[in-house]
């Protein structure tokens, strides 16, 4: 008898890298990071603070976080976390976020009375819930959701996720695309432990934190310079800082890269006025800006 030869094994292809979201698999987060790394390992976590210390200790290479929707507003504890992660903004990805009714095998939309989802993601559908009935109830996060649902099997108990959770936990989809806003999308930022300032495109987008000086007109002045050196400022928000009313910091976005002397000398004028300035990013705009 001659002896088998055996087919060479094949190397496993490396992974380019690891990449963190707060969620579990089949999370819109999710879904931004496989859009955003394609490829890449993507690392669920709790919490967006577990996000931002899995980066920054080295256990992945990138955090991916959630800032934005263009039907909730802002992620609140996300604007209060970034200035203080110890992170930098490299990336930013735009998701279009189609909320799909999930529900077990079987089960028809007349029968569902709930439907699970975080408590960002109910207001995103409003309309279609009371139009039909159900009642929302908040989860923590929107693929938690559809696997309880999963794990319950109970043919009234719906969740409010993605198609890409649909197909994780098994689930068919009762009703696609029932988002109220047809333009609804969520903004998110790839994070990573040292910041990149190379310019990477033609359109980049600049984002620091700031707070002002205690005088009179102080925020006026400060933006002042933006206005004279033609810098368009896309978003400008305040927050208050260790619970004080007299502490407010500011979070901004610009077009341009610090090196383009408009952007350099408006932010040079900034820092006259302020009494900290403190870039965290600038990184090529997303083609769905």
């Amino acid at each position: 008898m001659t002896a088998q030869t055996k087919a060479p094994m094949t190397a496993p292809k490396p992974v380019p890298g690891r990449i963190a979201f707060q969620g579990e698999p089949g999370a819109y987060s999710h879904q931004a990071c496989t859009q955003a790394r394609p490829g890449w390992e993507v690392v669920p976590c709790q919490t967006f603070e577990d996000v931002v210390e899995k980066t920054r200790s080295g256990e992945v290479d990138l955090g991916m976080l959630a800032v934005e929707n263009s039907t909730y507003g802002r992620v609140a504890d996300v604007h209060s976390l970034l200035p203080r992660a110890g992170l930098h903004i490299v990336d930013e990805a735009f998701v279009r976020v189609h909320v799909n009714l999930l529900g077990v095998k079987g089960a028809r939309l007349d029968q569902v009375t709930e439907a699970h989802g975080h408590v960002v993601i109910l207001p995103q559908c409003a309309g279609f819930l009371k139009a039909h009935g159900i009642k929302g109830h908040i989860s923590s996060d929107n693929a938690r959701a559809a696997r309880e649902v999963a794990e319950a099997g109970l043919p009234h108990r719906a969740a409010l996720a993605s198609r890409l959770a649909a197909e994780i936990y098994g689930l068919e989809v009762l009703a696609p695309e029932i988002e109220d806003q047809k333009n609804n999308t969520t903004r998110f930022l790839v994070m990573a432990r040292a910041p990149d300032l190379t310019r990477r495109g033609d359109q980049m987008i600049t984002t620091f934190t700031f707070r002002v000086r205690n005088i009179p007109a102080a925020l006026y002045k400060a933006l002042g310079g933006f206005a004279t050196n033609g810098v368009n400022m896309t978003k400008l928000e305040s927050y208050m800082v260790g619970g004080s009313f007299t502490a407010t910091e500011f979070y901004a976005d610009v077009e341009g890269h610090p090196e383009d002397p408009p952007v350099a000398r408006a932010l040079e004028e900034l820092g006259f006025f302020t009494t900290e300035l403190k870039i965290l990013g600038a990184y090529p705009a997303d083609r769905k800006r």
